[in-house]
């Protein structure tokens, strides 16, 4: 079976009704040469994508992702995707997966400069392995994004509630969070609240309610936290969004990075400041992500 490859889509009108998108779709190794060099996602970072985790060979909440795709793309003034087609070229890329844990990402470019719009590919590898990060936890500080949380309501085109490809950022702040020792980051807007982590959802834990930073000061609203809630609620905690300050970070009874691939790493530490860790609800919790999900 094949483990490494892209997949180029020929993007359809999101109104064109099809039942068969076969003929976009043009797979290619993922090494070739495959974009032109005015492609504007490489020039400018001008382009949204989409992480979506796959075990053995079931892609996990699809419909989430479209979602967030689309509505990345009408932030960005892209042409919406057709969910249809992104959703069958999902499902023929996963099919071609082994099995264990894989990644199939999806980007939607503006495309070549003064040429046609929108450029559209997706590509499949294996994921990289968290078994430790899942386990064992991590480590993270805080780190000032540099604005506060009416920015995103205030300047829309800074385009905070899209998941852009311009991701220079959120490396950056990564990398200063391993000069500072720690594994991770959390950002916090600059009058004091909480956001996210630079590739994650944040979900702290209060006694038997759970909380995560509302979606708003251009916070992604994340898949993997919802499935999260979902799971918990089956289980009758109480779960909910709220403006949490800062201060109250070191007040968590537990606390846990959620994303599609890494999936759930319980927070050990944050600023250097120990923090308790749910050792068996951290497992319950990475059962149940990899677990089939729609």
């Amino acid at each position: 079976m094949t483990r490494r490859f892209a997949l180029m889509i020929d993007p359809v009108a999101a109104d064109e009704p099809r039942s068969d998108y076969a003929d976009t779709f043009t797979q290619v190794d993922a090494a070739a040469p495959a974009l032109s060099v005015g492609e504007l996602s490489t020039q400018r970072g001008d382009g949204v994508f989409e992480s979506i985790g796959v075990v053995d060979g079931h892609a996990q909440e699809v419909v989430p992702h479209l979602e967030r795709l689309a509505h990345s793309a009408r932030l960005c003034d892209l042409p919406v995707p057709n969910l249809d087609q992104w959703h069958q070229a999902i499902d023929h890329a996963a099919a071609q997966l082994d099995n264990g844990e894989s990644v199939i990402k999806l980007i939607l470019s503006r495309g070549v400069e003064h040429g046609p719009t929108p450029t559209a590919w997706v590509t499949a590898a294996p994921a990289a392995d968290f078994t430790t990060a899942r386990q064992d936890g991590v480590r993270v500080v805080t780190l000032d994004r540099g604005y506060d949380l009416g920015a995103a309501e205030r300047a829309p085109w800074l385009l905070l509630g899209a998941k852009t490809l311009s991701y220079a950022v959120n490396m950056a702040a990564l990398r200063e969070a391993h000069r500072r020792g720690a594994d991770d980051a959390i950002f916090l807007s600059n009058d004091g609240f909480v956001l996210e982590a630079p590739t994650a959802s944040l979900i702290l834990r209060f006694g038997d309610r759970f909380v995560t930073p509302a979606p708003n000061g251009g916070i992604l609203h994340g898949t993997t936290q919802l499935s999260v809630y979902e799971h918990l609620a089956a289980q009758g905690f109480e779960v909910g969004y709220d403006r949490i300050p800062a201060s109250d970070l070191p007040r968590a009874d537990a606390a846990w990075l959620v994303s599609s691939v890494r999936l759930a790493a319980p927070i050990t530490a944050i600023d250097g400041v120990e923090l308790p860790v749910d050792h068996a609800l951290s497992a319950d919790l990475n059962r149940y992500l990899l677990s089939p999900r729609d």
